[in-house]
């Protein structure tokens, strides 16, 4: 079977190392939090749901001296109906659970004209164009960016085929020129959305090569976790 890790270009399997930048800074008071949470789920056998929050919370204390807990300030949630393969929005429910104006809920009923858009390249720019300024609400906004990219990342386990009972099916187990369909398919998604993924560069060299590529960090750090080889990755995922 020969070296993978020299012919694809892997660097050895190594355990993630602690990120000391993710750590709170001593000694800085912490002024204001915001968290971006999407997900996305099967909604139907061709579409799928992203659900998505955008929460603004400020330290207790500083606009009420008696703040006992953080508070929160904006706390918007977006519902995406999409249709895939095709990526094209079929329903948008936006929500503000918290909100500073009661006049910030009338622009809401704006956003239903996502419906019928594409939700994959171009988007943004879309997004920027109809709600951006007094058109619609910042914080929705933001957060319709935020959740995009997620469709994208979801994608490739939607289009999986799944067992009698929903559970996807391991691309080892599929026909091999369904499985090598299925992988040109998804790289040819990826192509051009930023450097790695460059078509002039080493990625798509390796593929057009009909080589694999290498191994995924987080793929290769779980891989040292089981205690499992790159020739059973390669083995399981085809």
């Amino acid at each position: 079977m020969g070296d993978r890790r020299l012919r694809s270009g892997c660097r050895p399997l190594v355990p993630s190392q602690a990120m000391s930048v993710l750590d709170r800074p001593d000694g800085e008071p912490l002024l204001h939090t915001r968290d971006y949470h999407v997900e996305a789920y099967r909604h139907g056998p061709d579409t799928l749901r992203l659900r998505g929050w955008l929460k603004d919370t400020k330290e207790d204390g500083l606009y009420l001296a008696e703040g006992e807990r953080p508070l929160t300030v904006h706390h918007m949630v977006v519902d995406l109906i999409v249709e895939v393969p095709s990526m094209v929005i079929r329903q948008a429910i936006p929500h503000m659970a918290t909100k500073p104006n009661h006049v910030c809920a009338d622009v809401l009923d704006a956003y239903r004209s996502l419906e019928g858009l594409s939700i994959a390249r171009g988007f943004t720019h879309k997004v920027r164009e109809l709600f951006g300024g007094p058109r619609g609400c910042t914080h929705v906004t933001m957060l319709l960016q935020a959740m995009a990219p997620v469709a994208v990342q979801s994608l490739w386990a939607m289009l999986r085929p799944t067992n009698g009972d929903g559970t996807p099916v391991m691309l080892g187990a599929i026909d091999a020129e369904a499985r090598e369909a299925q992988r040109r398919e998804h790289f040819e998604r990826n192509r051009n959305t930023c450097h790695v993924w460059a078509e002039d560069g080493p990625m798509f060299d390796l593929i057009e090569r009909g080589e694999d590529i290498p191994i995924p960090l987080w793929g290769a750090e779980r891989l040292a976790e089981l205690g499992l080889s790159e020739d059973d990755w390669y083995a399981r995922r085809g």
